[in-house]
Order: C-alpha cells, then sequence, then structure tokens
C-alpha cells in the first residue's frame, strides 16, 4: 500500500512538473513557455492594439445577438424540416451550422465516423486546433493590454477534439472595468472572425497567389479517381486528365463541373442527333419490355457496348433501337427534339437513351483521350472524382498541393466561422456569458442600481440561451444520426 501511495505521489508530481492534467476523456497540458511571446505582443504598438480590440468588442456585442437570432432561425428551420419532410440529402464534403460540442464552443453538423470522411480528418482537427489557439491567442493579448496578469497558455484534448486555453489572474481580470473585460472577452470571438475573413481572402485569391506555378480556366484537373469508380477503367478517366466538357456544358474549373453535374442530374436525359440512314444502318432487332420502374429496355442485359435508345417519327412517337452507344454519340450533337437535328435538309432523328430512373448517360470530354460514356447516377461520378481547378505549368509540381490549400481554408472558413459563431452566444460556460455579464454591467447599473438585481437578468438571459444551444445540439445531432 505504501509503495503503491509513492508511485501515485511520483506520477502526480511528475504531471505537476510538465503541465499535464489527466482526468476521463480529458488531457491537458499548461506551460508559461509562451509567457515572454504573449507579453511582447501585449505591449506591441498601444495604440494599434487599443483600436483593434476595441473594433473587436463592438464585434463580440453585435455578434452576441447575431448568434442568438442565427441559432433562433436555425432551430425554426430544423423542426420546419423535421414536420414537413425527411432530413435533405446532404453532401458530406461540406460543413454547416447545426451540431455543437459545448466544451469546445463549435457548432458543427460535421461529426467524425458519422458524416465526416476520413480522408478530412486530419483538415478537421488541424483547423479546429489552430481556430482555438487564435482564439486563445486573442483574449491573452488582449488581457495584457489591460495590464491582467498572464499565466500561461496550453492546449486540450476532450475525447478526440483539441482546443486550446489562456490563464489570466482572476482578481486582476475583476477590478478592471466592465468596457476593459469587454475588449478582453471579445477578442477571441473577434479573433475568430479575422481568421476566416485572412482565410476567405487567400482562398479566393489563390489563382494569383499560384499562378507562377499553375494556371486555371482550361479545365477540371482529375486529382484522384476511387477504385469503386465508375469511372474507373481503361476507358474512363485518370489522374492528370482534363475535363472540359459534360455532355454540352463546358467545364472551366471544378465550380463548373459541380453545376453541370447538378443540371444534369435534375434535367432529363438529353438526345443525341443521328441521320436516319445512319440509325437504319446501327440498329438490330430486339425484343421490347418495360422494367419495373416503367422505362423500356430494348438490349440484351449481357450488351456492355449497346444502349435501347427512344425516337420518334411523324407517325409512332413511341420507337425504339439497340445501338452501339460509342458509334452514336461520339461526333454527334446533343438535341432535345427532331427539330434541332435538321441539317442541310438531310432527315435526322434525336435519338435519347432509354435509361432507368435518375441514370444517365454522359459524354465526357477529357482531350487527347477518347471520350468517356458514363452510365450511372450524376451524383456517382461527383463523389467518386477528386478534381482541381489548378493546373501545374511543370510537370514536377503536385498536383494535390492547391487542393491541400483550397480545402484547408474552406475547413478554416467553416470551423473558426463556427467558434465565432458559439462562443458569442449568451450561454453558460462559453465567451457569451462573460459578455453577456460585461455588457449588462456597463449598460444597466445606472437603470438598475441593484447587483443582485442585474445578476438576475443576466442568468434568465443565460438560462434562455443555453435551451437555444441546447435545442439545436439535440435536434442537430437527431438529424445527424437519422441520415
Amino acid at each position: 500500500l505504501q509503495s503503491s501511495n509513492s508511485l501515485k505521489a511520483s506520477y502526480e508530481d511528475w504531471l505537476l512538473t510538465y503541465g499535464l492534467s489527466v482526468s476521463p476523456f480529458h488531457l491537458r497540458w499548461q506551460t508559461a513557455l509562451f509567457n515572454r511571446q504573449f507579453y511582447n505582443w501585449g505591449r506591441w504598438k498601444p495604440r494599434f492594439l487599443y483600436l483593434w480590440f476595441s473594433i473587436g468588442m463592438v464585434f463580440g456585442i453585435l455578434a452576441m445577438f447575431g448568434s442568438v437570432i442565427l441559432l433562433g432561425k436555425t432551430l425554426l428551420q430544423t423542426l420546419t424540416q423535421m414536420l414537413t419532410e425527411a432530413p435533405k440529402a446532404q453532401n458530406d464534403q461540406m460543413l454547416q451550422v447545426v451540431v455543437s460540442v459545448p466544451s469546445l464552443g463549435l457548432c458543427l453538423r460535421a461529426v467524425p465516423g458519422v458524416n465526416l470522411p476520413v480522408s478530412q480528418l486530419t483538415y478537421f482537427f488541424s483547423a479546429i486546433l489552430i481556430s482555438g489557439v487564435i482564439h486563445e491567442v486573442g483574449h491573452g493579448v488582449a488581457a495584457i493590454r489591460e495590464q491582467v496578469r498572464f499565466n500561461g497558455f496550453g492546449i486540450f484534448i476532450f475525447i478526440v477534439y483539441p482546443g486550446a486555453f489562456v490563464d489570466l489572474f482572476t482578481t486582476h481580470l475583476q477590478l478592471i472595468s466592465p468596457v476593459q473585460q469587454l475588449r478582453i472577452f471579445c477578442a477571441g470571438v473577434w479573433h475568430n472572425f479575422v481568421l476566416g475573413v485572412a482565410s476567405f481572402m487567400v482562398l479566393f485569391l489563390l489563382p494569383a497567389i499560384l499562378f507562377p506555378f499553375y494556371y486555371t480556366g482550361v479545365g477540371a484537373l482529375v486529382t484522384e479517381v476511387a477504385e469503386d469508380s465508375p469511372a474507373n477503367g481503361p476507358r474512363g478517366l485518370f489522374v492528370g486528365d482534363i475535363v472540359t466538357n459534360l455532355q454540352d456544358c463546358p467545364v472551366y474549373n471544378v465550380e463548373d463541373w459541380n453545376s453541370c453535374l447538378g443540371d444534369i442530374s435534375e434535367k432529363s436525359q438529353v438526345g443525341y442527333c443521328v441521320s436516319a440512314a445512319t440509325l437504319q444502318q446501327l440498329s438490330f432487332p430486339a425484343r421490347v419490355y418495360r422494367r419495373l420502374d416503367g422505362t423500356v429496355e430494348c438490349c440484351s442485359n449481357n450488351s456492355l457496348t449497346d444502349i435501347c435508345f427512344s425516337y420518334s417519327n411523324k407517325l409512332d412517337s413511341h420507337l425504339y433501337a439497340c445501338l452501339p452507344a460509342r458509334k452514336v454519340i461520339e461526333a454527334s450533337k446533343v438535341c432535345r427534339t427532331n427539330m434541332d437535328c435538321r441539317k442541310d435538309f438531310v432527315p435526322g432523328f434525336c435519338v435519347t437513351p432509354s435509361l432507368e430512373n435518375q441514370t444517365r448517360l454522359i459524354r465526357v470530354k477529357h482531350p487527347p483521350h477518347i471520350d468517356m460514356l458514363y452510365v450511372g447516377h450524376p451524383m456517382h461520378l461527383q463523389y467518386t472524382v477528386s478534381l482541381s481547378s489548378f493546373v501545374p505549368r511543370q510537370n514536377f509540381l503536385s498536383i494535390d498541393l492547391p487542393v491541400v490549400i483550397e480545402t484547408f481554408c474552406k475547413y478554416l472558413i467553416s470551423l473558426s466561422g463556427a467558434l465565432a459563431v458559439i462562443n458569442a452566444v449568451p450561454c453558460f460556460a462559453l465567451d457569451g456569458q462573460w459578455i453577456l455579464n460585461s455588457f449588462l454591467e456597463a449598460t444597466l447599473s445606472s437603470l438598475i442600481v441593484e447587483k443582485q438585481t442585474r445578476e438576475l437578468v443576466g442568468f434568465l438571459i443565460l438560462l434562455a440561451g443555453s435551451a437555444l444551444l441546447a435545442a439545436n445540439v439535440a435536434l442537430g445531432l437527431w438529424m445527424v444520426t437519422a441520415r
């Protein structure tokens, strides 16, 4: 027993020496190594810092009111969606404000292991950590600027989520005026907003920044094709290919690729112009039958090259022909009706692939290679093919670097913005609690003389804000897991 107590004491002394703290689901490290650097930042250009954190104070107060409006609107939208229809499909690559992790002040619809791709975890956790560090640097520098003693900086991991914190001398913090306190409490939210704006500017200016090494506007560069992708194969897409067209929809960048696929998915299948002579030459007799969904098939199920096409003439509007897809589509223009196919008085037909519902035949141009003919749901093509708008000027340049920068900036914008929004909510244990208390002290002290009454008002507002945030968390988690 004595040996066990001695070992426990040694272990606790070792943790204390290195500033470590371990508890269930929580690992924390605090150090004074960066104190000198924080003091240098806090004493740099006092007038500029005064103006900087005063702007941050105004922003923080506005963000406190704005976050309540945003969460209230989000809650109403979620309730409406739950009561009217099933949750809409969601692109896993996007982040939206709905699900909260209160201990980190995060508000996300990205839950690792639920709807966040494994390939994105590095971006996710790195962006969380950087956003947290920038947030706490704001608090620390503002505190030093207001003559509050700075004890140390630290990093923690709660379950799997990383975060940061600063240790300030509470007595000093309580002695300064409410306005000074507001500058400190609003600094974290303000710094997260600035980080989000800076990340957006980098994302917006990335083509200009990378112009000496990469060019844009010529198509979408294929960076990865999933092994199970329908685009994978000898006549499919390969890493390094540049996609220039989807059907008759031009592709100059990744946004065009996504937009074209969205249009193809929403609109009916386009047809292809075929002359009467070619149609007669290529078609061969086949048995016509209806699928379970009501669409018509007229080719053998074993055929890998032929597709059933429907067309109409002056006498019959429901004709079908089994045709070799590549011979029909290559060098043919797309059409909607037979009128689109009239050329030099030569009769022609607009033949449309007769496919199952939601399935499309898509001609993908990626010169100088032969066109890829894709049959399937357009979204499957979107999910399994990764592209970039940046084409390297030299072969030795990485095709992944612009994608990494783009993706990381998007995560920083989303997560840093989420951290700003949620921390501004007047809720217990978040920055919004201290922002609200200082704001009430600064504005209501002359109207409500008794401090206990002011504290009661603050408590009721915090209770309502906490309930609003909790409702968003509960419904958001339910929406994620229900998918």
